[in-house]
C-alpha cells in the first residue's frame, strides 16, 4: 500500500519540522484533507511551502502555504 507524506519547506526549500505533526495517509485525498486543514497553523509554525511525495516520488510541489493576495 502506497504512503503519502508532507515535505514542510521555507521558502528557499529548506526543510522544517511542522508545528503539526501530520499522521499516516493511506491516500493523497486523505493527505490533501489535512493540509487544507492544518495549513494556517503551519504556516504560523515556519514552513513557507509543502509537497506531497507517494511513498519516495513527488507528486507535486512546492505548493505555497501563504494566501493568494487577493487583485481588484
Amino acid at each position: 500500500m502506497a504512503a503519502w507524506a508532507w515535505r514542510f519547506e521555507t521558502a528557499d526549500g529548506t526543510e522544517v519540522q511542522p508545528a503539526v505533526q501530520p499522521e499516516e495517509f493511506t491516500t493523497q485525498g486523505d493527505a490533501e484533507s489535512w493540509i487544507g486543514e492544518n495549513w494556517k497553523a503551519l504556516l504560523d509554525g515556519g514552513a513557507d511551502q509543502v509537497r506531497l511525495f507517494e511513498d519516495s516520488t513527488e507528486i507535486y510541489g512546492p505548493m505555497s502555504l501563504h494566501a493568494e493576495e487577493s487583485q481588484a
